[in-house]
């Protein structure tokens, strides 16, 4: 890419966690019967009239705040006009020229440096309906399926400015993002539901000129991985029609995860006309500032904020700040076994090691996992202890894990305390140092490395039961004294 520059913009939307919808008292429980969450006001019956859900306007003030926007004390509804066939209305019901938030900003870093996405907008609109296809993509479908549960559930689009210039950028951004909705309990951003979901614009230009290129649009991303692929594909794809002198056509692409490509969907010749209107049935929303700072007040400690913190308190690397903070249910894990154990850098090494291994390995979350902060302080204070090696209450973790049963039962019912006791060791080592002659000698000549050697065999004579420690220091008395 040494003659283009990348020109990337997202569009994000995020579900609100409300429990009914935005408009009425419908559920917004995932996964329900197909249809059974409806009522006159999310399927836009004749004469049903839309009340607003206030939990959802505190929400997206809240993400605003999260997001350094400015929050505007007048906004307003409008309809916005399509057709398809998962919009019982006709029109569904959003934001456009008075958005909730406007003029925000992300901090992220990308190697090694700091880099700040602009936010454009952030503005409150419900979903439509979906479509269950037949075939494997709407590409190859023969017919679709509509369920409307979804329909009215309360969101809100992300616009960010187009500030993002690889597609490692928009991956680093939509994991940042993430990580902020989810701290501040505005969204769950499961991904796999649909309550995350992103639309990438993308163009490329001569490097250094000013003027956008053509842009493209990728819609209904559904995975972080994705988002880069396809961004990756599509830098690609136009890099060699412009150098081949050929035209970016403006368009709407599909991603396909299997083939590893986007396709063509429909193009954008006109700019769309959503003929928007303000919404006759609902009022404008009117905040004051002393609400506004309410809410602000109510904000958790954000991520930045907390990851400073655990640098400077615990004494943490950035490093292991960076990815301790990475979710907060992990950095409070955390932070209740430290409270435990008092070694900050221990526990971190072994959440961010033993823990995040084990969990990766099953594909579950911190929230999800078997061995909960107070189990894990529990072995991780055994080790301080020399109750049990290192190397063994990996071990004990992993039967934790599996069996739910907790450390020292575990260590109790295997025989696996470690032993420190001089008589039990001194046991031992007569009997490898009666084994091994030549290493013997080796240490008695000066050759200290023969050392590790006799220390490895008593371990492995012990099962791992003997204090390392103690025996460095006897086998050292008895052949350097």
């Amino acid at each position: 890419m040494i003659d283009w520059d990348v020109v990337i913009g997202l569009e994000i939307h995020a579900e609100l966690l409300t429990d009914s919808k935005i408009f009425c008292g419908c559920s917004t429980v995932f996964g329900g019967v197909p249809n059974s969450q409806v009522c006159p006001v999310c399927m836009g019956l004749p004469g049903a009239l839309p009340v607003l859900n206030s939990r959802a306007v505190d929400l997206a003030i809240k993400a605003g705040l999260a997001l350094k926007c400015t929050i505007n004390e007048f906004s307003k509804f409008d309809r916005k006009h399509y057709f398809y066939p998962d919009l019982p209305k006709a029109y569904q019901v959003s934001q456009d020229d008075l958005p909730i938030c406007g003029n925000g900003v992300v901090e992220i870093s990308f190697e090694g440096s700091p880099r700040s996405i602009g936010i454009e907008r952030v503005h409150m609109e419900e979903e439509a309906g979906k479509s269950i296809h037949a075939g494997e993509s709407i590409m190859s479908s023969a017919y679709s399926l509509l369920d409307y549960n979804r329909a009215g559930i309360p969101l809100i689009e992300i616009v960010t400015k187009p500030d993002i210039r690889s597609p490692e950028e928009a991956r680093l951004f939509l994991e940042k993002l993430k990580t902020l909705l989810e701290y501040t309990e505005v969204s769950d951003c499961k991904m796999e539901e649909g309550s995350l979901r992103c639309d990438a614009n993308i163009s490329l230009k001569p490097k250094g000129t000013d003027a956008f290129g053509v842009k493209a649009e990728i819609k209904n991303l559904n995975s972080f991985r994705a988002v880069q692929r396809a961004l990756e594909f599509e830098v690609r794809r136009q890099k060699e029609i412009l150098e081949n002198q050929g035209t970016i056509v403006p368009e709407t692409r599909h991603w396909d995860e299997a083939k590893g490509m986007t396709f063509s969907m429909r193009t954008k010749v006109d700019a769309a006309d959503y003929r928007y209107m303000p919404d006759p049935n609902l009022y404008p929303v009117r905040l004051d500032a002393a609400k506004i700072e309410t809410i602000k007040n109510s904000l958790p400690e954000l991520p930045d904020a907390k990851c400073k913190r655990f640098i400077d308190e615990y004494g943490l690397p950035a490093y292991d700040g960076e990815v301790l903070t990475g979710s907060r249910a992990l950095a409070d894990y955390f932070e209740k076994c430290v409270q435990e154990v008092g070694d900050a850098k221990l526990v971190s090494n072994w959440v961010m090691g033993e823990i995040l291994r084990w969990l990766n390995a099953h594909n579950m979350q911190i929230e999800d996992s078997p061995v909960g902060p107070a189990d894990l302080a529990k072995l991780v204070k055994l080790v301080q202890g020399a109750e049990v090696s290192n190397i063994i209450a990996k071990d004990v973790l992993e039967e934790m894990f599996v069996s739910g049963k907790s450390a020292e039962q575990i260590i109790d019912e295997q025989g696996l305390r470690q032993v420190s006791d001089a008589g039990e060791l001194e046991k031992m080592i007569d009997k490898v140092l009666e084994d091994h002659p030549d290493p013997v000698n080796d240490v008695k000549s000066g050759k200290l490395q023969a050392v590790g050697f006799l220390v490895g065999q008593v371990m492995k004579a012990s099962k791992g039961t003997a204090n390392p420690k103690k025996v460095n220091e006897i086998i050292r008395a008895r052949l350097l004294d």
